[in-house]
């Protein structure tokens, strides 16, 4: 005999559905909440920027021909569903015109490949290198799924071995003409992080970091205002910027 299942059962289960399947949509909706940072040729900054990913749309182009012959874009408009690498790259270009042209190709089964962002176009033995929370990525970047906090860097190698992405820590606030610390950290393809000597701070001219990746900054700003630093070393990434506030005699609130 068949068994019976209480009607008031049957109803919360089905409240219960509708209420997650509201919430997924939803959470869909306002998107996932990435870090993007795009850095071009020769180091250029193109893009630095909080955004929430979701699905968007891409159209390839017929000038994204940098894999050889037969590898152009189709030239067709490509839906990406749900945040991915790729499809954050897409969403940013939409309202920056430092991220335009995008030379997106469709000619692979693997997925889409990149030839260029603005200006930086891939040439030589240069290629489009994607990094998620520091590590690099195995798969195309419109297969890599991304999830809230994700920190995605997309950067134009010059060629293989790609280069290390650099990090700086500093603190949130400084007073004028007080020292603070900063320290300089790199992380391989691997997302191995090691402390990096002899890297530059941009921003505190002749700042040296130490063999520790430790180094000593003192800012003399005039008013209480921001000053950006961040760190260089060879062919290395640079660091994303941060952004001190340096107060004057003590008085610390941003204005």
């Amino acid at each position: 005999m068949p068994r019976l299942i209480p009607f008031r059962l049957v109803a919360a289960c089905a409240l219960a559905l509708v209420l997650a399947l509201s919430l997924t949509a939803g959470a869909v909706a306002k998107g996932v909440p990435v870090d993007l940072r795009v850095v071009g040729k020769g180091g250029k900054v193109l893009a630095e920027e909080d955004l929430k990913a979701g699905t968007t749309t891409i159209k390839t182009s017929p000038k994204a021909n940098c894999f050889g012959p037969g590898s152009a874009g189709s030239g067709k408009s490509v839906t990406l569903k749900g945040a991915t690498a790729m499809g954050a790259l897409g969403q940013a270009s939409k309202s920056s015109s430092a991220l335009r042209p995008l030379l997106i190709t469709d000619a692979f089964d693997f997925g889409l490949g990149i030839c260029g962002v603005g200006g930086s176009v891939v040439t030589g033995k240069a290629s489009w290198y994607l990094k998620v929370n520091h590590k690099g990525a195995t798969v195309s970047g419109d297969a890599v799924k991304l999830k809230p906090g994700d920190e995605v860097l997309w950067n134009l190698a010059p060629s293989y071995p790609y280069p290390n992405e650099l990090a700086l820590e500093a603190p949130e606030r400084a007073e004028t003409g007080v020292p603070f610390e900063v320290r300089v950290f790199s992380y391989d393809e691997k997302g191995k992080r090691k402390p990096v000597a002899g890297a530059k701070i941009a921003g505190a001219p002749g700042v040296v970091t130490a063999a520790d990746g430790r180094a000593t900054v003192t800012l003399a700003a005039s008013g209480p205002q921001y000053e950006t630093l961040y760190a260089t070393h060879g062919k290395d990434i640079p660091s994303p910027a941060a952004p001190v506030f340096v107060c004057v005699a003590g008085s610390c609130a941003p204005k």
